[in-house]
C-alpha cells in the first residue's frame, strides 16, 4: 500500500492528512503554525518532520512508506533565498522521501476545486488568490505582507475592527453593537484603556488582530450597520484580488471561484456581497468541494502517482 502525506501550514496552525493509495484518509493531525518567516526555517521544518510522525504513526505507518508528501507553507514563493534554504532543509529532514513544496495558496486551490481549471481565494489571517487554467498556466494574487497587502483578510478586518471601535467611542460613527461588545470583551471602564490593551497583547501578533474580526461579525450580526459594511469592504477587496489573478489566466465565462480560509465563517456576511462581486466578473462562486490540507494531498498524488478524482 502506498501512502500520501498533504500538509498545509498557515501563518496561525498546520494540519496534515495522510491517504492512501485509493485517496481515502486513514490519519489526521494539527499543530500551531508553520511560517517560516515568523518561526524560522530551522524550528518550522522541525515541527513539520515531528509533526508528519505524529500523525503517519495513529495510522501505524511509517515514514519509509511514504510515495509523497505535498508542503503547502504560506511564505513559499516569495524569496529566492527563503526558498531555497527552506527547500534544502525540508529535503534534507524527509531525505529519501518525494516531496514537492508549493504556496499554501495553491493547496487551497487544489482542494476547492479538485484540482481543476479556476480560481480559489483563501481569506484567513491573511489574503490571497490562485488559479490555473485549462493550459495548465496558474496565477496568484495578493498575499504580498500584512503591513500593505493582505486586504480582505481577517487580519485587515482586525485592524478595522480596532480602528471601528475608537470612530464610536469618540463619536465620529454613532455607536452599535460593536461598541458595547469590545467593552464588555475587555471590561473597559474607560475607552482609552483599549489603547493600552491592544498596544501590549494584540498590535504586535498578528493572529491575534486577526482574532479582532470575530467581534466585528458579532457586531454585524447583531445589526451594526457598520460593521457589516466592513465585510462589503472585505468582500470588494477579495474580489479585486481574484480579477487580478483572472486577467493573466485562460479562463472560459463563466469560470469557477471558490474559496476557503476562516473569514467565510463570517456566512452570509461575506459571501453574499462577495457572490455580486464574482458575478459582476464573470465568475460563478461554488462551495469547495475539498479543504486546502487534502488539496496537498491531490497535489501529492498527481505529482508522484497517476491519480483521477
Amino acid at each position: 500500500m502506498n501512502y500520501y502525506l498533504g500538509i498545509d501550514g498557515g501563518g496561525t496552525k498546520t494540519l496534515f492528512n495522510l491517504a492512501d493509495q485509493n485517496g481515502e484518509i486513514v490519519g489526521t493531525h494539527a499543530c500551531d503554525g508553520s511560517s517560516y518567516k515568523q518561526y524560522g526555517i530551522d524550528n518550522v521544518v522541525n515541527k513539520l518532520y515531528d509533526n508528519a510522525l505524529q500523525c503517519i504513526a495513529k495510522s501505524g505507518v511509517k515514514l519509509i512508506d511514504l510515495s509523497g508528501i505535498c508542503f503547502g507553507l504560506s511564505c513559499f514563493g516569495e524569496s529566492v533565498d527563503g526558498d531555497r534554504m527552506l527547500s534544502s532543509a525540508l529535503e534534507k529532514q524527509f531525505s529519501n522521501i518525494p516531496v514537492i513544496i508549493v504556496n499554501d495558496s495553491e493547496v487551497g486551490w487544489a482542494g476547492s476545486l479538485a484540482m481543476q481549471p479556476g480560481i480559489n481565494i483563501v481569506s484567513g489571517t491573511g489574503s490571497i488568490a490562485f488559479g490555473k487554467d485549462a493550459n495548465g498556466n496558474s496565477a496568484r494574487c495578493g498575499g504580498w505582507n500584512e503591513f500593505f497587502s493582505d486586504e480582505g483578510s481577517c487580519y485587515w478586518l482586525g485592524h478595522k475592527t480596532m480602528e471601528l471601535f475608537s470612530k464610536q467611542s469618540d463619536g465620529r460613527l454613532p455607536k452599535g453593537a460593536l461598541y458595547d461588545i469590545i467593552t464588555e470583551a475587555f471590561e473597559l471602564k474607560e475607552d482609552f484603556a483599549f489603547i493600552d490593551i491592544m498596544e501590549k497583547d494584540y498590535i504586535p501578533y498578528r493572529e491575534k488582530v486577526a482574532s479582532m474580526q470575530v467581534f466585528l461579525m458579532q457586531a454585524a450580526l447583531k445589526g451594526d450597520e457598520s460593521a457589516k459594511e466592513m465585510y462589503i469592504q472585505a468582500a470588494d477587496e477579495l474580489a479585486q484580488i481574484v480579477s487580478g489573478v483572472a486577467r493573466r489566466l485562460e479562463l472560459s465565462k463563466p469560470f469557477p471561484v471558490s474559496y476557503s480560509g476562516g473569514l467565510f465563517k463570517a456566512g452570509d456576511l461575506i459571501l453574499n456581497p462577495f457572490t455580486k462581486n464574482i458575478t459582476s466578473l464573470g465568475g460563478q462562486l461554488q462551495e469547495p468541494l475539498f479543504s486546502p490540507v487534502y488539496g496537498a494531498v491531490l497535489l501529492a498524488m498527481s505529482k508522484f502517482k497517476e491519480y483521477v478524482i
